[in-house]
């Protein structure tokens, strides 16, 4: 959820998600009146619990390989891409789900594919040259042309209309509040994108930009690092930023990107969202993103090609034991035993919540993972929106994060029944009682809580609804609050065990987008060979 008009925010962007599951068909019956088809999917969260029993079965099968990767999310993939690039082709990948991406997975139903997590992809800085590699893999760039300019896929980037903002009752195009502001907001708007301007080119004296992607290059010299220990909004109103409308923008950005809202999460996120992407790869496409019906799944699913008969889904791994050699304990969901797996080295690329679980060594009491909500619904196909649908649909002072339009790419006539995708984040002070809300609610309940966001903009929406699918991600997201980027715990967390056990995950970037885990796993699979 991105730009906007005059203030160009694509080059700011940045972002979160699970699991697929086909959807059947609600059949309308007008004589005996409409009905709602109403269902509930998630992460495994209950198999993820067994870790806190630990009653497992003693193994009743052994597995040697030279590398194990424990994890199937973008850092494990991008990590087994690695391995196999550079002729290291012994190494083995579990993962816990029935299916590999992590946040990057979707679902499908009779209409459409549908994001499970994370949909969108921004242009790269011009620096990530290992991330455009890949995307040149992936046949999404197809060289330069004869200026040096990249040639991309226009069909796996977003069409117009892109995005649209409901702002005082009416729809307008981009998401920055334009229309009826008075001469003073446009006027706070402007300083603020300047000084952003002057944040995204910003460098220290050893030459490394204060706001880099990833994270891991950007400057650690302290009036930089300053900026990651105190609350964006504290900056804000430091800054003399007090408009509702720049505020309410700001605040969107980060619960879009983050999950928390500038009331919690640090100034240097803040600011980072807009600065850490400098718009310098691209001339001709510096409003456009990468999207697909299924999100970042289409991106996932590129990367699985290096784990063709090298992973096994469904597998819990539950102890560690260091020895000559690393001794991996992992239940098989599917045929319910144990199996053990010994490894020369092992690259976790699971949640440090997970791995506090497993390493005795690993405590990350303050790290914060935000709970998240996504709600896919089959709308009949008449419903149009009150105008043309965008590819994604922001509704001003939402307690959601939007909409985006599921089929926004399809270049045929007729599309049959409209899905679309919702998303909300639980910007709390307390995650985990958010979480414990999030799990316990019903489907009536989630329900009414979406409904109610939607027809702010939609008031009879209900009336076209044929099927409403709701995803939970109880640990959707680490939370960028003060301390968690360049805090110690974080750089403990980072560290390896024995030159053994190395790890690999977005929350030790402390900010989960795509581009973080897949440096995560390629830069730590590098480390460990």
């Amino acid at each position: 959820m991105k730009s906007g008009g005059k203030y160009n925010r694509k080059d700011f962007l940045t972002t979160v998600f699970l699991g697929s599951l086909m959807l059947p068909f609600l059949q309308y019956c007008g004589k005996k009146g409409r009905s709602l088809m109403l269902k509930i999917t998630g992460t495994n969260h209950v198999l993820g619990h067994k870790l806190w029993a630990k009653d497992f079965p003693k193994f009743s099968e052994e597995i040697y390989t030279k590398y194990l990767i424990v994890g199937g999310g973008i850092s494990g993939l991008s990590a087994c891409r690695f391995l196999s690039q550079n002729n290291q082709n012994d190494y083995l990948l579990l993962e816990m789900e029935n299916r590999l991406g992590g946040n990057s997975s979707n679902g499908q139903n009779q209409f459409s594919k549908f994001p499970l997590g994370a949909h969108y992809l921004p242009l790269p800085n011009k620096e990530n040259t290992e991330l455009i590699d890949f995307l040149k893999d992936c046949g999404i760039y197809q060289g330069d042309d004869e200026n040096g300019d990249p040639v991309l896929d226009e069909y796996q980037m977003t069409f117009p209309q892109q995005e649209r903002l409901f702002y005082k009752n009416v729809w307008q195009n981009d998401i920055v509040p334009q229309k009826g502001t008075d001469a003073e907001v446009q006027k706070e708007f402007d300083r603020f994108f300047k000084t952003i301007d002057d944040f995204r080119q910003k460098k220290d004296a050893h030459g490394k930009y204060w706001f880099a992607i990833p994270v891991h290059d950007s400057s650690i010299e302290n009036d930089a690092v300053k900026l990651e220990k105190i609350i964006f909004k504290d900056w804000l109103k430091e800054h003399h930023y007090t408009s509702e409308e720049l505020l309410w923008l700001l605040d969107y950005s980060c619960r879009d990107d983050y999950g928390l809202g500038i009331d919690f999460v640090s100034a240097w996120a803040g600011i980072h969202y807009f600065a850490g992407r400098k718009n310098n790869w691209s001339r001709k496409y510096k409003d456009q993103v990468f999207t697909w019906p299924e999100g970042n799944a289409r991106l996932a699913k590129h990367l699985s090609k290096f784990t063709d008969g090298k992973h096994k889904s469904g597998h819990l791994v539950f102890e560690v034991n260091l020895n000559d050699k690393v001794e991996v304990l992992s239940f098989d969901n599917l045929k319910k035993k144990t199996v053990k797996i010994t490894a020369e080295k092992v690259l976790f690329t699971g949640p440090q919540f997970i791995a506090e679980r497993i390493f005795s060594s690993k405590k990350v009491a303050s790290f914060n993972y935000v709970p998240w909500l996504l709600t896919t619904i089959t709308l009949k196909n008449e419903f149009g929106g009150d105008e043309e649908l965008a590819w994604d649909n922001v509704i001003y002072g939402s307690a959601g994060l939007g909409y985006i339009f599921d089929q926004h790419q399809n270049v045929e006539q007729i599309i049959g029944e409209k899905v679309i995708t919702y998303y909300r984040s639980f910007s709390s002070s307390d995650c985990r009682k958010a979480r414990r809300k999030l799990y316990s609610m019903k489907e009536s309940e989630l329900k009414n809580l979406v409904l109610d966001d939607l027809k702010k903009a939609h008031p009879l929406i209900e009336d076209f609804i044929l099927e409403m699918d709701f995803h939970k991600i109880g640990h959707a997201m680490i939370a960028p609050v003060p301390g968690q980027i360049f805090g110690e715990e974080t750089q403990r967390a980072k560290e390896p065990i024995d030159g053994k056990i190395f790890f690999a995950h977005t929350d030790l970037s402390g900010i989960s987008i795509f581009e973080e885990a897949f440096y995560q796993g390629l830069r730590t699979a590098q480390q460990m060979i």
